[in-house]
C-alpha cells in the first residue's frame, strides 16, 4: 500500500520515526520528484538475527578484513553511493527530501551508516534507522565485489551485540535471501514490530573497530544461544 504525501505537509524526524512506529516508511518516485509515498507492504521482508547465515567464502573475507569497516563516519557519503545510478537501474528513490530527513535523522542519533573502506575511499556501505530494538534497513550499495554484504555482515553482528532483535529489510532480494532474509505478512510484521519496539537496544555497544573476527563471533555466539 502507498500514499502520496501532501507536499504542504511538513514531514519532521519525529513524524518520520512515528511513521517507522507504525511500519511505514517513505520513498519517492524518483531522485527529482520532491512528494514522497509513504509504503506499507503487504508482505514485508524480515533476516532473522539468531539465524543469520554467512555463506564460507564472504566468512573467510570478513576474517581477513582487507577492506576497513567503519560505523558513522560518513553519512554523505552513504547516500550518495545508494542514491548513485548502476548497471540495471537508472534512476533513485532518494531525493533531495530523503537526504535532509535521514541527515537529521542521523543528527539525533536514529539513523546510522555501515562504511567500507579500501584505504582512504568508500567502496560500500548501507545506511538504517534504529528505533527501540529495531533496525530498519534502508539501502546499500557496492563498488567492489563484496562491499555491501560486508556491511550487512557487520550490520547484523552490530545488531545482535547491541541487543536488537528485528532487522527489517522492508523487501526480499536475491541478494538478501542468501543470508536467510524472510519474508512475512503484514500482521505477523507487526507483532515482531510491537514487541521490537519495547526492547532497549543499543547501536554503539560493540566496539566502532570491531574485527571482522569479533563480529562473526558475535553471530556463531546468537546462532548457538538460539539451538
Amino acid at each position: 500500500m502507498a500514499s502520496r504525501d501532501d507536499i504542504m505537509i511538513e514531514i519532521t524526524p519525529q513524524v518520520l520515526l512515528k511513521a517507522y512506529s507504525c511500519g511505514i516508511f517513505p520513498m519517492a518516485e524518483s531522485a527529482d520528484d520532491p512528494a514522497l509515498y509513504w509504503i506499507e507492504p503487504q508482505h514485508r521482508g524480515i533476516l532473522p538475527l539468531e539465524s543469520l547465515h554467512v555463506p564460507r567464502r564472504l566468512a573467510r573475507t570478513v576474517r581477513r578484513g582487507e577492506l576497513r569497516v567503519a560505523v558513522d563516519s560518513d553519512y554523505e557519503g552513504v547516500i550518495e553511493g545508494c542514491a548513485a545510478e548502476r548497471a540495471g537501474r537508472r534512476s533513485t528513490w532518494i531525493n533531495g527530501r530523503i537526504r535532509t530527513l535521514y541527515r537529521e535523522l542521523f543528527r539525533l542519533g536514529h539513523c546510522h551508516t555501515v562504511e567500507v573502506w579500501d584505504g582512504e575511499k568508500l567502496v560500500g556501505g548501507l545506511y538504517g534507522v534504529a528505533l527501540g530494538g529495531v533496525f530498519f534497513g534502508e539501502s546499500m550499495f557496492s563498488y567492489v565485489r563484496d562491499a555491501s554484504k560486508i556491511a550487512l555482515v557487520h550490520l547484523a553482528g552490530r545488531l545482535i551485540g547491541g541487543g536488537f532483535t528485528l532487522l527489517d529489510t522492508q523487501f526480499v532480494t536475491d541478494h538478501l535471501r542468501q543470508f536467510g532474509t524472510i519474508e512475512i505478512d503484514r500482521d505477523d510484521f507487526h507483532r515482531h514490530l510491537d514487541a521490537a519496539l519495547k526492547q532497549s537496544a543499543d547501536f554503539l555497544r560493540v566496539p566502532l573497530d570491531a574485527s571482522g573476527e569479533a563480529i562473526l563471533d558475535i553471530i556463531e555466539r546468537a546462532k548457538g544461544e538460539s539451538r
